[in-house]
């Protein structure tokens, strides 16, 4: 079997051979629901910035533990 896409009334109908690797499937899925999100978004690029920095340095002073040697 190949990889067919079909266009219905109400529907795109992707068809894959069972021997697809799903996890690619799953990670493809996933880019489309956050295309499907972000067309939705009103955020600036600033805003999404800032966001990105204050997620970023959250993180970092979680896990900073594991990458920096005991002071």
């Amino acid at each position: 079997m190949t990889m067919t896409i079909e266009r219905t009334a109400d529907a795109i109908v992707i068809k894959l051979p069972l021997d697809f690797n799903i996890e690619e499937i799953q990670r493809f899925f996933d880019y489309l629901r956050y295309k499907e999100l972000v067309s939705k978004s009103k955020a600036t690029q600033e805003e999404i910035d800032n966001l990105a920095k204050e997620v970023n340095s959250q993180w970092w002073q979680e896990n900073k533990h594991r990458f920096l040697p005991d002071a």
